[in-house]
């Protein structure tokens, strides 16, 4: 990449370029051509921002929200980022300033943005809502819980799961749903294991995979099963190493790659492949370089293009692929 990256976003535009956002209190982005294999910078966001979210509209825009500037203030902000024009444009406010926070494209193409932390030790329980028709935000239902450094994975139904994280001090191991047409929270299975900083993959049958994270002043390696037709939690095979801030993506035939993360003795390179049909794990080449909070994503190809993070006191700028076999 063109700039140095940590806790930023990527978004898989509708043209097969991935999109880069902020990172190190950052305004810059830049675009990856899988085609070319090269980067561009493109225009500036009007604020810099790391743990925020970004979201790619059904219009093919991209929303950025939240996160915390270069003052490590926490901003309720929004912008919209337009491929076409390649310009950024400032909408309505958040009514909440948040960071650490998810964001889900619901089916009518609103945004759930929820939870997260205004910067002071205590998570919010507050979520809201983008209308992309009309650029502004209203209030939606609270979660059950406050909960930052958590997951949230729209399902097959429709419905929003959002998964774990911490309250400001310890950590969760609750799960709730989202109900898009009542705008309410209901309590569904808990998880096994309390866990923050994990992942969690929607699978081609429609449960979810939750995998590592850091909980109970444990390094996870247990990964676990969410049946959205039961509302339950099944253990699943453990990962060959404990990972907490790693990044995980689903592959074209189906199967989960992890990457990355942090163990007690610092950044990970190894990877590891789950396979749903046998719910074991498979140790898969190392990166060239550790990461953590860095960002993952699949491309149109099939192939994994993982940018930027955190290895042995640097920023980094590097990005390189996985080819699955």
């Amino acid at each position: 990449m063109n700039q140095i990256r940590q806790w930023h976003a990527a978004s898989l535009l509708t043209d097969g370029k991935v999109l880069v956002t902020g990172g190190s209190d950052d305004t810059k982005t830049e675009f990856y051509d899988s085609s070319t294999k090269n980067w561009t910078m493109t225009d500036s966001m009007n604020q810099s921002r790391v743990w925020h979210t970004a979201s790619v509209l059904k219009n093919g825009k991209v929303l950025v929200a939240g996160g915390s500037d270069s003052n490590v203030r926490t901003t309720n902000s929004a912008e919209l980022y337009n491929p076409s024009t390649k310009n950024w444009t400032r909408v309505s406010n958040m009514y909440y300033a948040r960071n650490w926070h998810t964001a889900s494209v619901l089916w009518d193409g609103n945004v759930l943005v929820a939870g997260g932390s205004n910067g002071s030790v205590r998570s919010t329980d507050s979520a809201e809502l983008f209308n992309p028709s009309t650029n502004t935000w209203r209030r939606t239902g609270s979660m059950k819980f406050p909960r930052d450094m958590y997951t949230a994975s729209v399902l097959k139904n429709g419905q929003v799961l959002v998964t774990g994280g911490s309250p400001g001090v310890g950590f969760l191991n609750s799960s709730e749903l989202y109900n898009p047409w009542t705008g309410r929270w209901t309590i569904t299975g808990s998880l096994h294991d309390t866990r923050s900083e994990h992942t969690a993959s929607v699978l081609r049958n429609g449960k979810v995979l939750v995998v590592g994270g850091f909980g109970d002043n444990t390094y996870l390696n247990s990964a676990e099963l969410y049946d959205p037709f039961t509302g339950t939690w099944t253990v699943t095979g453990s990962m060959h190493e404990s990972r907490r801030s790693h990044t995980a993506s689903v592959l074209k035939n189906g199967k989960v790659l992890v990457t990355g993360g942090e163990h007690g003795s610092g950044a990970l390179s190894s990877s590891e492949l789950y396979d749903p049909s046998t719910g074991k794990w498979a140790i898969v080449g190392n990166m060239n370089i550790a990461r953590i909070t860095h960002t993952q994503t699949t491309l149109t190809n099939g192939k994994v293009l993982v940018t930027g993070g955190y290895c042995c006191s640097s920023y980094l700028n590097s990005a390189e692929l996985y080819y699955p076999s």
